[in-house]
């Protein structure tokens, strides 16, 4: 992965790592599946899932990071990814994008959480949301309005320690369609 100084990486290479892995095996992505990624930074979960699915499409609120996640998808040749600029802070951005015909979803939004996004009636089409967090609160907000609201259950939840001896760690956390 390219990345430029100023952009937000995961700078735990090693548990990044385990976290890749743990989202993957998480979500079992399909070889005929199609997938969104939000809040797709320069492609940390996009590029390593788009090599086990139909289509994945990434997106991202800051334009050089969408570039950058081109740039990474071309640099690893991946050719069925795509990302776009996209404000998920509106319902009306996410309801844009969640009516199409998506499988899956990951998010991995900032510390803000993502509030429109899980109160958009279109996320109910989806059957898992695998959602990482670097702040347990807005986690725990938006698990209530996928619980409580849109009809999916809390699977499985935990955290990974990105940064030893401090407390902060990122929190991963699987919902799954009700029915």
């Amino acid at each position: 992965m390219r990345f430029l100084p100023g952009d937000f990486i995961q700078v735990n290479g090693a548990v990044n790592r385990s976290l890749i892995a743990q989202a993957m095996a998480l979500l079992a992505p399909a070889k005929h599946e199609r997938l969104l990624d939000l809040y797709c930074g320069l492609g940390n979960f996009t590029l390593p899932l788009a090599r086990r699915v139909r289509e994945i499409v990434g997106l991202e609120g800051c334009g050089s990071l969408v570039k950058r996640a081109e740039d990474n998808a071309r640099h690893n040749s991946i050719g069925n990814a795509q990302f776009h600029q996209a404000d998920l802070t509106t319902i009306e951005a996410c309801q844009g994008w969640l009516r199409q015909a998506w499988h899956k979803l990951i998010v991995d939004p900032t510390r803000s959480g993502c509030a429109a996004l899980v109160r958009t009636p279109e996320i109910s089409r989806v059957s898992r949301i695998l959602y990482v967090s670097c702040n347990p609160r807005t986690l725990a907000e938006d698990a209530e309005q996928l619980v409580g609201q849109q009809g999916f259950h809390l699977a499985c939840a935990g955290t990974v320690d990105m940064f030893t001896h401090t407390s902060h760690a990122e929190a991963i956390a699987l919902f799954v369609r009700d029915g």
